[in-house]
């Protein structure tokens, strides 16, 4: 019997992969459980779902894995407490200063990409338009968070110059890392578009190519209907804007494009797919043109772009 005891004691202090999913399908329901379990045990301690289903989980002890389950209980995002995501195929530092990067806003850097490849070649190592009317590709990231945006399109774009605003400061350092993390470069700004005067627009930089941006967009009357992980943990000045104002962000940023965007500059936004037909007209009467609204992968109209 004394040969067995520190073994028991050993088990004891460990928590499985299937102990830890049972547990938290209680919450999430056993799909999502599974999912997020999985996460942990591969970002924290380097476990894919072969090691799993091999019983290397034996192998972690329990203690911070506990703590770790209980903020998941709480229904604290997975992504904060690893501190960690991944975003077009690159892991970016995540924590509550920043929204947790969505799916949805890797689709519009896709369409971004996609579009500018088609009008874009190579000179002298720069990204010029075929045409020659944009000597250099100059773009700015609006309300950057964790500069998901901004370093993609640095990282994707050889040769463009980008940079990234914010109004907070705390968002900014996370996006600082993120840069360095990826090794690109990038400027950064602390600025709130709803104020910044038009006099210092221009300490911004030159006119721009591309402005993008992801801004709050979710009224407070919506909010009954979005997630406790989200609700009470994600920074609430990057998810809302006041019920009788929605469009505030986009009226703000395309005014600034109507000044700071160069001839042809494109705007590119996410948005919220309730006020996607009057966001179209209010660019239409801003005299943007070339309007689109694309869907995203759910079918739902989730990004709008307008040609200065």
């Amino acid at each position: 019997m004394l040969f067995f005891t520190p073994l028991l004691r050993i088990f004891a202090r460990v928590m499985s992969y299937q102990q830890l999913w049972n547990r938290l399908a209680k919450v999430y329901g056993e799909g999502e459980a599974k999912a997020i379990a999985r996460m942990v045990y591969e970002v924290r301690y380097g476990l894919s779902l072969s090691d799993l289903l091999m019983g290397r989980d034996a192998s972690v002890p329990s203690d911070e894995l506990e703590h770790i389950a209980q903020r998941l209980e709480r229904h604290e995002p997975v992504q904060y407490i690893l501190g960690e995501t991944d975003f077009c195929g690159r892991t970016f530092q995540v924590n509550s200063h920043v929204l947790i990067p969505r799916p949805e806003t890797e689709d519009l850097c896709r369409w971004i990409l996609s579009s500018l490849n088609g009008q874009l070649s190579m000179v002298n190592g720069q990204r010029s338009m075929v045409n020659g009317q944009w000597s250099i590709l100059n773009c700015l990231d609006i309300g950057t968070g964790s500069g998901c945006i901004a370093v993609t399109l640095a990282a994707e774009l050889p040769g463009a110059q980008v940079t990234a605003c914010d109004i907070s400061e705390e968002a900014l350092k996370v996006a600082r890392e993120n840069a360095h993390r990826h090794h690109v470069q990038l400027s950064f700004a602390q600025v709130d578009i709803l104020s910044i005067a038009p006099s210092l627009w221009r300490g911004l930089g030159e006119a721009f190519t591309l402005i993008v941006s992801n801004p709050p967009y979710i009224c407070h009357c919506e909010a009954a209907a979005m997630d406790a992980n989200v609700l009470d943990h994600e920074p609430h000045t990057a998810l809302f804007v006041p019920d009788d104002d929605p469009l505030l962000f986009y009226r703000a940023i395309a005014t600034f494009g109507q000044q700071m965007l160069q001839p042809d500059g494109w705007l590119y936004f996410e948005i919220n797919p309730i006020y996607a037909n009057e966001l179209r007209e209010l660019l239409h009467i801003m005299s943007y043109h070339d309007i689109e609204i694309k869907e995203d992968q759910f079918g739902k109209q989730r990004f709008i772009r307008a040609q200065r």
